[in-house]
């Protein structure tokens, strides 16, 4: 929506259109913004925040996170999630009360973009993470789904024998979850600076679902007859060598475990 104002020159009223304000765009992010990126300075990484729904319990801090925050003119609409795409990386993204929307993701050194494309439009932010302790990752491996109630959960098995998941994040060495999502439909998201060589294996868990009254293993509680995960590889990040994989994987019922794929690296 723009409004008009009125200027007098000599004896003519001018009308001058004012730019829309941030209230009236369709797509606003709160964070981050565009330009220089500064962890722990300006992307409120210390908070202990959760996106819509909030989850009964709290798993603890996780580091390396980074919050996209924001709101949506549309939400609420429907039913149909906006598409919020990180690096290139497609995810749906919903949204609670008044059409907020908040999701942690663990960013690399250097160059990165946020896109989110609702049915009025798109809106890109690019910006420059200037920590020099958060390096690219040579190894990411994403999951996101597109059902908010339900709780996926993210194994990766280590050419070494470890095992990153919820209850044992960090690898020993470095590396690890990321980002463990409890509060929505992700992502889920293991990465690693240095990775070992050897095999990886990456298994994904309908775990249970997740309302308003708490965690539940009521396959009525799942508004879709399946989910649809989606889980994408990405070598060497934010470098000449750069390439991702992706894969679709539908989950059925409460307890599937599904190995997605194995890999050398």
């Amino acid at each position: 929506m723009r409004c008009l104002t009125y200027l007098m020159l000599g004896a003519y009223w001018i009308g001058a259109i004012q730019p829309a304000t941030a209230q009236d765009a369709p797509i606003v992010f709160d964070s981050p913004r565009g330009g220089w990126n500064y962890s722990g300075l300006t992307d409120r990484t210390d908070e202990t925040r959760v996106a819509y729904p909030t989850p009964p319990i709290d798993r603890g801090a996780q580091k390396n996170r980074t919050l996209i925050a924001g709101h949506l003119r549309s939400a609420g609409r429907d039913r149909k999630p906006a598409a919020l795409i990180v690096n290139g990386n497609p995810m749906a993204l919903y949204t609670g009360e008044g059409g907020r929307f908040e999701r942690h993701y663990a960013f690399g050194g250097g160059s990165n973009s946020l896109e989110i494309k609702t049915a009025e439009g798109s809106k890109q932010v690019q910006f420059y993470e200037a920590n020099t302790n958060k390096a690219p990752a040579q190894l990411r491996i994403i999951c996101s789904w597109d059902a908010p109630e339900a709780e996926i959960d993210l194994h990766i098995l280590t050419p070494d024998g470890q095992h990153a998941f919820w209850a044992s994040p960090v690898l020993d060495g470095g590396g690890g979850l990321d980002v463990d999502s409890v509060d929505g439909p992700g992502p889920e998201m293991f990465s690693s600076n240095a990775p070992l060589h050897g095999a990886y294996h990456i298994y994904i868990n309908y775990w249970g679902n997740l309302g308003f009254g708490g965690y539940n293993f009521d396959a009525a509680a799942l508004e879709k007859p399946v989910i649809t995960t989606r889980i994408t590889l990405v070598f060497y990040e934010n470098t000449a060598k750069e390439k991702r994989e992706s894969f679709v994987i539908p989950l059925r019922k409460i307890g599937d475990l599904n190995r997605v794929k194995s890999f050398m690296f």
